[in-house]
């Protein structure tokens, strides 16, 4: 696994990819607004197309953390037919985070992407690692690239951070800032895991203490307004890597997309809602019986949109696969080979960003 040295804590912290630096997104999109760089046209099959919007996140299961966390039978039913049947669900009510902490958040990171790019490129990601800002998983100079930006952080544990590459500017998006949201939303995905231990058969706790250590990192995605929204992707098409994926969208712009028996779903959003969607991790426990789903965001002409994902995933070194009573019927052997989950987690990172082809290389092949 590889790790460096941060000056600036005196402690090893591991590193994820290497990822080649491209032009910035924002910068291209605001010197040039009617022009699209060949490099972020998408292939004629991966370019987004019209959606039917009566068809929309109304459809997706919505729950309530408060009854799920006190073990609320009808609620952890419709948790298990989420994970199930769609892989993502909205926690709409009582998610615990305060609306002061998500808006203020939400100020802060748009105040930071609206600094000048010799102030934001001082938190440049580095040649080896993914924290930073700048433009993740690109790994070949022939690739296509995504219409946005990011500011990734590792959180938790906080030996794992590089504080390097935490913002001193603006003043709102502070240590304190990041710390009080990150911990608000670690609570959503520790419940959430609480109750995926008993609807996957087992204690409460069993899946928090699989983890060996809970990793929580932070990656705030900048999509800026594009001229030509149906030629680009905000983020091509994946599924997490993550446990789980929690995230925050703005309240007046629809961008997240998840593919649903075959078609592409957009998640309108609600204000202060959480969207949460499963990761491979639980898809490699369950045996496929959850499944991380593909999911993309797009782009549009008008207004740029900033997206907040906090992904929650086990210590490098935990082994990952089938638990052995989750076979079943449907699924008589295990799905999943063994593997660490450093290892599967630093593979997909070393690929482009291409659905579900990390998870299919992870299949044993048997069925």
């Amino acid at each position: 696994m590889g790790s460096n040295y941060d000056d600036t804590t005196g402690d090893y912290v591991p590193t994820y990819a290497l990822s080649i630096p491209v032009p910035n997104v924002q910068e291209l999109a605001r010197n040039d607004p009617l022009q699209v760089p060949d490099r972020y046209v998408q292939k004629q099959e991966d370019r987004p197309q019209e959606i039917d919007f009566c068809y929309l996140s109304s459809d997706i299961p919505v729950i309530d953390l408060s009854l799920l966390s006190n073990g609320d039978e009808e609620q952890l039913k419709k948790l298990d037919k989420a994970c199930k049947e769609w892989g993502f669900f909205q926690q709409v009510v009582n998610h615990g985070v305060d609306k002061e902490v998500l808006c203020s958040m939400k100020g802060a990171a748009s105040e930071f992407f609206e600094l000048p790019l010799q102030e934001k490129n001082k938190y440049s990601m580095p040649s080896d690692d993914i924290q930073g800002y700048g433009h993740a998983y690109v790994v070949s100079e022939e690739q296509l690239l995504d219409w946005s930006d990011a500011l990734i952080l590792a959180v938790y544990p906080s030996q794992y951070r590089k504080l390097k590459f935490w913002p001193k500017s603006p003043k709102g998006l502070s240590k304190g800032m990041i710390e009080e949201y990150s911990n608000g939303v670690k609570k959503v995905a520790e419940e959430l895991l609480r109750s995926l231990s008993s609807i996957m058969g087992m204690e409460k706790d069993r899946l928090l203490e699989m983890h060996k250590q809970l990793v929580q990192a932070m990656r705030i995605n900048y999509y800026p307004a594009c001229c030509r929204p149906d030629q680009v992707l905000g983020i091509s098409a994946h599924s997490d890597t993550s446990t789980l994926t929690i995230l925050m969208q703005e309240n007046d712009i629809t961008g997240l997309q998840i593919k649903h028996n075959g078609e592409w779903v957009a998640v309108r959003p609600i204000p202060d809602a959480l969207v949460v969607n499963v990761g491979d991790v639980i898809e490699f426990w369950s045996n496929g019986e959850y499944k991380s789903i593909e999911h993309r965001a797009v782009t549009n002409k008008s207004k740029a949109r900033i997206s907040y994902a906090t992904f929650f995933f086990p210590h490098d070194d935990v082994e990952i696969e089938p638990l052995d009573h989750m076979e079943s019927s449907t699924s008589p052997h295990k799905m999943y080979k063994r593997v660490k989950y450093g290892d599967h987690l630093r593979s997909s990172m070393k690929r482009r960003m291409e659905g579900k082809a990390h998870t299919e290389m992870a299949k044993t092949g048997k069925t």
